[in-house]
């Protein structure tokens, strides 16, 4: 199905700034969720991921048709990424990569391991952050200054999210929001475990965070 021109406007948008935030060797997508789009689910991945409702497969196949196609730009064509226990997916060797979804737009970031070590990525609606979740989100440690202070919440919480995927293949640690302390000033995170990550971030038209773990 071809999308509005409201869609690929969006979309359009979105893809040039997660592309000017992503690092070198970082690929990154993006597809606005549409009717259908669980039938981009390859019959392995299908298989692999428990959940029922339509929507959910829906916004599953989107992120993969994304991926799928940054994979196949570096010679991994038609690569099944199977849903793990942890719920994130099996990427090829010597390749790291992250999904995420909102309601209406998927994300995909891929790349080789090679500087970078591990990423994570998180997208959310450019909206103001519940208080309710915020209280939850936030601790005095968190530096969210150079934030638009409308959505300095929803970017500390897509962050904390994105962060957590870079870093669990690494330390296999259960993390909570109170044990990653984001700067959204310096553009860093650091877990409880004194896990130093890096976050890139932009605001057009949905919050996406980048979140990476480079070698020292």
């Amino acid at each position: 199905m071809t999308p509005s021109p409201e869609i690929a406007l969006a979309q359009t948008f979105l893809q040039q700034a997660m592309i000017a935030i992503a690092p070198a060797n970082v690929r990154i997508g993006c597809r606005m969720i549409r009717e259908g789009d669980e039938a981009h689910l390859l019959p392995e991945e299908a298989r692999s991921i428990p959940a029922r409702q339509p929507a959910t497969r829906r916004a599953s196949g989107a992120a993969r048709w994304i991926a799928h196609g940054l994979l196949a730009d570096i010679g991994f064509n038609d690569f099944a990424l199977l849903r793990t226990p942890s719920g994130a997916p099996a990427w090829p060797d010597g390749i790291i990569g992250s999904l995420a979804h909102d309601y209406d737009m998927a994300v995909a970031a891929v790349a080789p391991i090679g500087h970078i070590v591990s990423l994570g990525i998180d997208v959310e609606p450019a909206q103001p952050l519940p208080h309710d979740i915020f209280a939850l989100v936030a601790t005095p440690a968190d530096r969210t200054g150079t934030a638009d202070r409308h959505l300095a919440g929803r970017i500390l919480f897509a962050a904390k999210e994105a962060v957590y995927k870079a870093v669990y293949p690494l330390d296999r640690e259960v993390l909570g929001y109170e044990d990653i302390a984001v700067d959204l000033n310096a553009g860093h995170a650091t877990t409880k475990t004194g896990r130093k990550v890096s976050l890139a971030y932009c605001v057009a038209p949905r919050v996406v965070v980048l979140a990476f773990v480079e070698t020292r």
